[in-house]
Parts: structure tokens; C-alpha cells; sequence
């Protein structure tokens, strides 16, 4: 059964930092390309970066700089390190595989102004 279990949301002020997991299971994780998306309310859910298996990264213009993605293949996860957050950053934050349809329950993250 494949899951995607999100953490590390929470309440922080604009300048701020927090550290995003999401641990799977019931999948080839060391094949799978991962990637953090987010949705804030009356939004769609939109890819803010991604980790392919070999380590490449890639982001969103609006994050660049700031957000880090990495993974663990030993623990199967893959984190986003969010530093110098704004606002806007405030939403529903997601972790998906490209290759399966499949959603976890998400952890929100708040940022103050």
C-alpha cells in the first residue's frame, strides 16, 4: 500500500524556517522522482520543486534561493528546508512521486507577517 506521510508544518513567523518531511512506503523510492508541491486556499496545487533520482534538483522561480529539496534513499524520504520564508509561502504543503497517482494528507504551514 503506498502512503505519503508529510510533517514538520507549523506556525512560523515571516524570516523564518521549517524542515518538511515525508516518509514513504510501498514504493521503489531509490526509483522514484520526487517532488514538494503546495496549495494555498482557492489555489491549484503547484509543483514548488522536485529531486530526480540521481540527486538533480529543480525549483520554482519564486523559491529559488530559499527552499531546498533532498532525499534519503536509506529512510525513504525526501525533506524540503524552507529558509527566509514569506507569506505567500503559507499552504498546504504535498510530497508525491511523478510516477504514481497517489496523494498523502499534506502538512500546513503558516507564515506571519
Amino acid at each position: 500500500q503506498v502512503q505519503f506521510v508529510e510533517s514538520g508544518g507549523g506556525l512560523v513567523q515571516a524570516g523564518g524556517s521549517l524542515r518538511l518531511s515525508c516518509a514513504t512506503s510501498g514504493i521503489t523510492f531509490s526509483n522514484s522522482v520526487m517532488g514538494w508541491y503546495r496549495q494555498a486556499p482557492g489555489t491549484q496545487r503547484d509543483l514548488v520543486a522536485y529531486i530526480s533520482t540521481n540527486g538533480r534538483t529543480n525549483y520554482q522561480d519564486s523559491v529559488k534561493g530559499r527552499f531546498t529539496i533532498s532525499r534519503d534513499n536509506d529512510k525513504n524520504t525526501v525533506y524540503l528546508q524552507m529558509n527566509s520564508l514569506k507569506p505567500e509561502d503559507t499552504a498546504v504543503y504535498y510530497c508525491k512521486s511523478f510516477s504514481i497517482n497517489h496523494w498523502g494528507q499534506g502538512t500546513q504551514v503558516t507564515v506571519s507577517s
